[in-house]
């Protein structure tokens, strides 16, 4: 009798022992353990001991984390990339959601860039790639020639929007998806269009970053574009303000700010000076946001050949179809800009 009750006893020993190891290890893997929602950024190369560093201060302990980590084989399948972490979630879900790689995307986006290093500050500042790594591989020659595109005209490849991305993309990814876009972005109507008006597709985005720094004013760019498609149509030259500007910039290999262009600007020996050169220069001055892109395939048909900027409606133009009407116009602006004090 007293052999039986010392095995019940055992018995129920094991049974209890049995069930606190089992709580304990249903605690390790099923209790809450994030404390904070957040994001987590995984870089690429990374090892366990950096994810467990990274990881820490979403966690109220950190050693459950790695136990289930570890049982689960996480530390040979560490995939990089931003993950969106949230508040109440277990250490299962959490490496759960590791392991699969299901990253949370980065709504990455940029305007009109006027240099390739201004790009790549943008985008590296919004993805894992560096700003280096990614003016790399938007200069890089054999890239660009097999792109279809030349040194002068590959700015026109990257179109002004925003774009889904996954963090960890790197720099060739980037340009690989910005390559597809471009293609995307000129569809069998667009294409129609630059055809109507005896332009190729990087003409097009040429002769709008022109249009996009002559004019902020959105709605007056079709007036913009028809304007400078008359002398183009016409063989003057565009005598475009914002070419020499960009030359300038280039010559002095300095992102100075010119508010005023000068007669002596006008003389500058660069292939961009639409003053001495007719036709288009050899490629876009910046990257043109879309609707200046639209705004030259829908350029408005009128019979201007001037502007000058307006003195009365800032950020818009008076437009003139004879020389003389636009001395006038052109008389009034100097006379109020020699006013203002604004001497460059």
């Amino acid at each position: 009798m007293k052999l039986k009750k010392k095995f019940f006893l055992i018995f129920i020993l094991l049974i209890l022992m049995g069930g606190l190891v089992g709580f304990n290890l249903y605690n390790k893997i099923y209790t809450p353990n994030v404390t904070k929602q957040g994001f987590l950024y995984i870089p690429t190369d990374s090892n366990f001991n950096d994810v467990k560093k990274l990881v820490s201060p979403f966690l109220k302990k950190i050693k459950p984390f790695i136990w289930v980590a570890n049982r689960k084989n996480y530390p040979n399948v560490i995939k990089p990339g931003k993950y969106q972490i949230k508040k109440g979630m277990t250490n299962n879900d959490l490496v759960n959601l590791l392991r699969s790689g299901k990253q949370t995307t980065v709504k990455l986006s940029f305007n009109n860039q006027d240099t390739f290093e201004k790009l790549a500050g943008r985008i590296s500042s919004q993805i894992e790639a560096d700003s280096i790594s990614l003016l790399n591989a938007f200069t890089n020659l054999n890239f660009i020639n097999n792109a279809g595109f030349d040194t002068n005209n590959c700015m026109a490849m990257y179109i002004p929007n925003s774009y889904e991305f996954y963090w960890n993309t790197s720099a060739e990814g980037f340009r690989k998806r910005m390559l597809a876009e471009y293609s995307k972005f000129w569809t069998t109507n667009r294409i129609q269009k630059a055809a109507k008006l005896k332009l190729s597709k990087t003409d097009v985005i040429t002769l709008a970053s022109i249009v996009q720094k002559e004019t902020s004013n959105i709605p007056e760019r079709p007036i913009v574009a028809g304007l400078y498609l008359n002398r183009l149509n016409d063989k003057w030259p565009l005598q475009a303000d914002p070419t020499i500007i960009f030359a300038l910039k280039q010559q002095l290999k300095s992102d100075v700010v010119i508010k005023r262009v000068l007669t002596k600007d006008l003389d500058i020996n660069s292939p961009y000076n639409t003053y001495k050169h007719t036709g288009l220069p050899p490629g876009p001055i910046s990257m043109p946001d879309i609707s200046s892109i639209d705004a030259v395939l829908n350029a408005e048909k009128h019979n201007y050949y001037y502007m000058c900027a307006s003195t009365t409606h800032f950020g818009k133009h008076k437009f003139a179809k004879t020389l003389s009407q636009h001395n006038r116009n052109a008389r009034t602006y100097q006379n109020w800009i020699n006013k203002q004090g604004i001497n460059r």
